[in-house]
């Protein structure tokens, strides 16, 4: 565990704000070892030169030179113990603060803290076989979030089985708030699913393609408590006339056979400066146990660029449901609950954030942010879904936590549903705090 957190806190050091976008679970082992054997060419470079230099500082430099020696050692332990077999385990517990505009009775006792997840992560390898998983408990529920075998094919391609984070979009996140986007409320962005993924990763180009059989749960014949114990959002029925925007759906339909691409082309521009452009899709079938009852069709353009501490997000996204039974939408599930979002939109975000050093106590890092999505174009409805997220991400120590003041209409978790028309626009001030290990 310790191994693997100081290599992703290495990363920026080789990287800078272009590794910083990467989670836990883009880096391999072999990924990690390399960024410690630069380090460590770096650091014999710069001892052999403190020590051969005679100046007047002399004194200064062997100093430095004697405090060079000390983290080569470090390294050189570090990049021996990356390199044998061993799974890794990490986690996280996390509690929320909240209040919203929309729950009189809320505000009047003050607001509500709750305890929001207990988490835990294994990572590493046996051999030459990669595990990655993660599973999530929360007070209501429990789910997986991923849960993969992988192989190095080469340094550059991997090969991933299980359930697997569906490539679309800005990855890994195409976010910075603890909200995601409105993406993620329709199932286009973090979302597992069941099958196969190949990827490679160079300086310059990020290549998948995954075959998704079906959703985490098994699709319409999983054999689950509930559909809607999930992670992430899915369809998992079709709404017809007369049911609720939240009731439980009378007409089964799960995601099938879906076939994805996402191609990136990545541009170092030097000093700390880096621009991304991609594209990507998706199709599949929807099945409803028995026979297919549709068509899905997702498709994406995003951009990405990053300057120092500066970082920039823009991405159109869009899906386009199609069944053989009349509907005024579909059913997705996620966290115990069923809600419906049209079956067709689009979806336009952009985000801005600016990442600060400080030393304020615990404090060593701020992550200044502003997220804004809007789901619009809806089949069946006419009002939009827009979400802003204004806050700051605060890493001391092991503790990390988001601070947002969302301002939303017609957007799940902030009084609405995609699914609405003639909603109002509330406002949700949360503080997520957990303790990552």
């Amino acid at each position: 565990m310790r191994i693997s957190m100081l290599a992703l806190a290495l990363v920026p050091l080789i990287y800078g704000n272009q590794a910083l976008a990467q989670s836990q679970q883009e880096l391999s082992i072999e990924e990690r070892i390399a960024i410690l054997e630069r380090e460590l060419q770096a650091l014999k470079a710069e001892n052999e030169a403190l020590k051969a230099h005679t100046s007047e500082q002399e004194i200064e430099r062997k100093r430095q030179a004697e405090q060079t020696s000390e983290r080569l050692a470090e390294v050189e332990e570090e990049v021996d113990a990356a390199s044998e077999d061993g799974i890794t385990l990490g986690g996280a517990v996390r509690f929320q603060y909240q209040v919203n505009d929309y729950d009189r009775a809320q505000r009047r006792r003050g607001g509500d803290l709750d305890f929001d997840i207990f988490r835990l992560d294994f990572n590493g390898r046996m051999g030459d076989v990669i595990l990655s998983a993660q599973y999530r408990w929360f007070e209501y529920m429990d789910a997986v979030r991923h849960a993969y075998f992988g192989y190095d094919f080469t340094d550059e391609w991997q090969g991933q089985v299980g359930l697997v984070i569906q490539p679309f979009g800005i990855m890994p996140y195409n976010s910075h708030s603890y909200f995601f986007s409105t993406n993620f409320y329709v199932g286009m962005e973090d979302n597992p699913g069941s099958g196969l993924r190949f990827l490679k990763r160079t300086d310059t180009w990020d290549l998948d393609f995954a075959f998704i059989l079906n959703d985490e749960l098994g699709g319409v014949t999983g054999g689950v408590r509930s559909s809607a114990d999930r992670y992430n959002y899915d369809v998992v029925g079709i709404r017809v006339e007369g049911e609720g925007v939240y009731d439980d759906p009378s007409l089964l339909a799960g995601e099938n056979n879906t076939f994805m691409t996402r191609i990136a082309h990545k541009w170092d521009l030097g000093a700390d400066e880096m621009l991304e452009l991609g594209i990507s899709a998706q199709y599949g079938r929807f099945n409803d146990g028995v026979r297919n009852v549709g068509d899905r069709r997702n498709y994406g353009l995003h951009a990405r660029y990053q300057n120092g501490p500066w970082d920039f997000m823009a991405q159109y996204s869009g899906y386009d449901y199609s069944f053989d039974i009349d509907n005024i939408g579909v059913v997705v599930g996620a966290y115990a609950f069923y809600d419906t979002i049209p079956s067709r939109a689009d979806v336009w975000t952009a985000n801005v954030a600016y990442n600060q050093a400080v030393s304020i106590g615990p404090i060593t890092d701020l992550t200044w942010y502003n997220n804004f999505s809007l789901l619009t174009n809806k089949r069946g409805y006419n009002d939009d879904t827009i979400m802003n997220v204004l806050g700051v991400a605060v890493t001391a120590g092991g503790v990390f936590t988001y601070v947002d003041l969302v301002t939303a209409r017609n957007q799940p978790f902030v009084g609405g549903s995609i699914a609405q028309d003639g909603g109002r626009t509330n406002t949700r001030f949360n503080i997520n705090f957990g303790y990552y290990f």
